[in-house]
């Protein structure tokens, strides 16, 4: 039985992580190891208070610790705008840069014939709901500018079409970039460049 079982359990672990392949994993968990008192331990204990207590916002999808996330519950931000984004990295990317003011609704991922993915497999349907019983006056299209980001917001408009003022992020975002990996400032620029769909 090797006497490193459990270290080598946690460099697999870690290696499933984005961005983290097997050597990268290795040098980390040997960092973490050095680092004992100062990281690991304190890294371990929160990693396993969030698997206790993380868990999604019933209304919007963001994730938090309590059923609805402090992005719905504050009033200072029911005015009336929403942004519909693909997944809780956008939501991040878009808080990080401090632009919007409103709420958000996130889908879980995009339209896709290929992955049999419908409107029902995403939070389309929760979405209809949102904009008719909690007065939305603009739906921001805040989707990543691939194929798939663009036939979702396609479909979306379509459904919202004559209902509320329907806007999509405009200059800075490049076609097939992704939100996550956009700077604050390019962030910006799109959601005050916005355009009517």
């Amino acid at each position: 039985m090797s006497s490193t079982r459990d270290i080598d359990a946690l460099i697999e672990l870690m290696a499933k992580l984005p961005g983290l392949g097997p050597r990268s994993a290795r040098r980390a968990v040997l960092h973490l190891i050095r680092k004992r008192a100062l990281l690991l331990t304190p890294l371990a204990d929160t990693m396993q208070q969030v698997a206790a207590t993380a868990r999604e916002c019933l209304n919007c999808g963001n994730v938090g610790t309590s059923d609805i996330c402090d992005i719905c519950e504050s009033e200072k931000r029911a005015n009336g705008e929403l942004c519909v984004v693909e997944d809780v990295a956008d939501l991040w990317a878009m808080e990080r840069s401090g632009v919007f003011k409103g709420r958000y609704h996130i889908l879980g991922g995009t339209l896709s014939a290929l992955d049999a993915i419908g409107p029902q497999e995403l939070r389309i349907p929760r979405l209809l709901d949102r904009v008719q019983s909690e007065g939305i006056t603009e739906v921001i299209l805040a989707l990543n500018a691939t194929i798939d980001g663009q036939t979702t917001a396609h479909y979306i408009a379509d459904q919202l079409d004559g209902q509320v003022k329907l806007t999509s992020l405009a200059q800075g975002v490049p076609i097939g970039g992704e939100l996550d990996y956009l700077d604050d400032g390019t962030i910006t620029a799109a959601m005050r460049a916005r355009k009517n769909i």
